[in-house]
Parts: C-alpha cells; sequence; structure tokens
C-alpha cells in the first residue's frame, strides 16, 4: 500500500477546551495526514485560543470559522460540512475533539480499507470511563448498538444494515461527494448512521469494527452532558419509532427477573428463580462486552446500568416526543415536529 496517499482530517470543535489538544496532537502524528482542518463551531471557552497555539507549532493545522448555523442545520453537520468543503484529500478523515487517535491509527483503517474493498472505514472507539456512571452507561449502551447495528452485518456488502461511528469516520473524498456529504443529512441528528447509510445505498463496501488499539475516546466528564448526549440520541440510535423504543426497552431490562425478585419477598422460591435469571443476564453482558473488547470487569455495573439505560431510552422517547432535544447550547426542533 502506496503511504502517499493524502488524508485530510476534519474536526468539528464547540467549547472543547479539555479535550482539543490531546486530539490534534494525536491526529498530527499520523504520516497519512497531509492536513487537519479544525471547525471552530462558536466557541465560548478558551477552545480559540488553545487552537492558535497549536497552529504555531504544527504546520498542517488550519483553523477555520464554522460562523452562524443555518437554519435547518445540526451544528456539527454544518461545521464538519465547511471543513469538508476546505478539504484536498482523496480521503476524508472526521475526528470528534474528544477522540485520540492511537499510533498507526490510520495506516490501519487505511490498510482495512484497502483489504476489504471499502469506501468508508469506521471503528466504534475504545471508551475510556472513570467516574461509576460512565462505567455502568457507556459500555451498556454500546452493547446494546451493537446488537442493534452487528459489526459483521455493516460489513457485509449483502446486508442492509448500515453504520458508522463519527468519532473516527474515514471515507473516499469521491464516494463522500456521490453520497452527497454531510449538506444530504444537514438536519439528521445521527449524522454518523445517515452518512453510512447514504454510502451503502449508493452500492460502496463499509468496514465497521471495534476500536481498541486504534482510537480513544471519553465521551463526557459530567454526568449531566452524558445524561444530554445520549437522551438526544438513543431514540433515534434504537429505531426511531415508539413500537420499536418499547421492543427496546422490554429486551434491554431484565423485566422477569426483577418481577421474581420483588415476589420472592412473599415466594423465596421466586426469588431464587429470579437470582439464577439475573446471573445469567450477567454472563451474557460479559460475553458482550468481550466482543466489544470492553473491560469485562463491567459487568460489576450491570444493575445500575440497565436501570440508568432504561430510564435513559424513556427520556430520549419523552423528549422526541414533545419535539425538542438540547445539545451543546443549542435546542433542536426534532422528529414530526421538524418535518
Amino acid at each position: 500500500m502506496s503511504q502517499a496517499i493524502h488524508v485530510s482530517a476534519v474536526v468539528p470543535a464547540r467549547n472543547e477546551e479539555d479535550v482539543i489538544v490531546a486530539c490534534i496532537e494525536s491526529i498530527a502524528t499520523q504520516p497519512e495526514i497531509g492536513e487537519i482542518i479544525v471547525v471552530n463551531d462558536q466557541s465560548s471557552d478558551r477552545t480559540p485560543e488553545l487552537l492558535r497555539e497549536l497552529a504555531g507549532r504544527i504546520p498542517k493545522l488550519q483553523i477555520v470559522e464554522a460562523g452562524a448555523l443555518p437554519s435547518g442545520w445540526i451544528g456539527k453537520n454544518h461545521a464538519v460540512a465547511v471543513g469538508s468543503a476546505r478539504a484536498t484529500g482523496q480521503w476524508l478523515l472526521f475526528v470528534d475533539a474528544d477522540a485520540v487517535l492511537q499510533p498507526n491509527a490510520v495506516t490501519q483503517a487505511l490498510r482495512t480499507a484497502e483489504t476489504a474493498g471499502a469506501a468508508l472505514v469506521s471503528y466504534s472507539p475504545e471508551q475510556v470511563t472513570e467516574t461509576w456512571w460512565e462505567k455502568a452507561l457507556i459500555p451498556f449502551v454500546y452493547v446494546r448498538l451493537t446488537r442493534r447495528y452487528p459489526f459483521e452485518a455493516v460489513s457485509d456488502p449483502a446486508s442492509p444494515a448500515a453504520a458508522a461511528n463519527g468519532q473516527f469516520l474515514l471515507v473516499r473524498r469521491d464516494v463522500y461527494d456521490a453520497a452527497g456529504g454531510h449538506e444530504a443529512g444537514a438536519s439528521e441528528m445521527v449524522e454518523d448512521v445517515d452518512l453510512a447509510r447514504r454510502v451503502k445505498q449508493a452500492g460502496y463496501r463499509l468496514r465497521f469494527s471495534p476500536g481498541k488499539g486504534v482510537v480513544r475516546v471519553r465521551m463526557y466528564r459530567k454526568f449531566s452532558v452524558m445524561w444530554e448526549g445520549w437522551t438526544k440520541n438513543l431514540y433515534l440510535l434504537m429505531g426511531d419509532s415508539r413500537r420499536l423504543v418499547w421492543r427496546e426497552l422490554l429486551t434491554a431490562v431484565p423485566w422477569i427477573a426483577i418481577i421474581l425478585l420483588a415476589l420472592g419477598v412473599r415466594y423465596p422460591f421466586l426469588a431464587l428463580l429470579g437470582l439464577l435469571l439475573l446471573v445469567w443476564r450477567h454472563a451474557a453482558y460479559a460475553a458482550a462486552l468481550r466482543h466489544n473488547q470492553a473491560p469485562v470487569s463491567r459487568i460489576l455495573y450491570y444493575v445500575p446500568a440497565m436501570l440508568l439505560y432504561g430510564a435513559a431510552l424513556a427520556a430520549s422517547m419523552r423528549r422526541y416526543a414533545k419535539g425538542r432535544v438540547a445539545w451543546k447550547g443549542r435546542e433542536y426542533v426534532v422528529g414530526d415536529a421538524a418535518r
């Protein structure tokens, strides 16, 4: 594989002072990256100052201002569209500001694209979790996402399944343009899945896989931000319909075990059955964590995980029923109200 392939990295940044330096420095070490385009999306913290400091020592870094958000656009979608318009590479690499690329991450992604004949390669990042609520909810969400969007099915050209993770998404420039880019999904809240779907529907191959050893992300440092983030996306990710979301709630939460344990206060035999069912769910969760290359020790958080997940999914469904979600200081009209 030629090392001369020119890759343009595009990073949207809105109030990312805690993470932007590590992200850009990790991208700059990738030998295939010819330019790094960071789009400052009206940040009100120290992000612009930090970017100017980075630009002073990383010649390939360009800072672009997103400007005012046009009507009908989601903020991130607009920022990456602005960055893509400036990019000159044969490949576009979209990286979220909270992602840290590991050594030779882009080399591996390009090699995967070549061997698999894929026009889009994406990784589900290795999740860095430090607080108990991160360790509980984030691995559980990704286990459920993998169940809905199996890596094997997404990567199978014969399957209609399509997904990607915008924290690391590499796509050929000509394919990106042919699929309409982010402009075609300007109002899509889950822009990465939407882009992957359009690319696959256009007849191109996807490659989606776990990203351990490729990219690491700590998504949320505050519980309130985590809650806002998942309630913004979960309803769409789990089906975009009340019927499918209710079905997900019924299957993700071990209701039978909970009911049996409750009845066990009066009937001890039922408590034993409930406990055995709960142990079986723990074992299934451990297997799913292993498949996702996540720490199996996260089974210790299974009970709070499934309770938090059920609450977040129900809250997300409620927000979409009301027609509005919030993210990073902006409010968006969603669901039927947006159509």
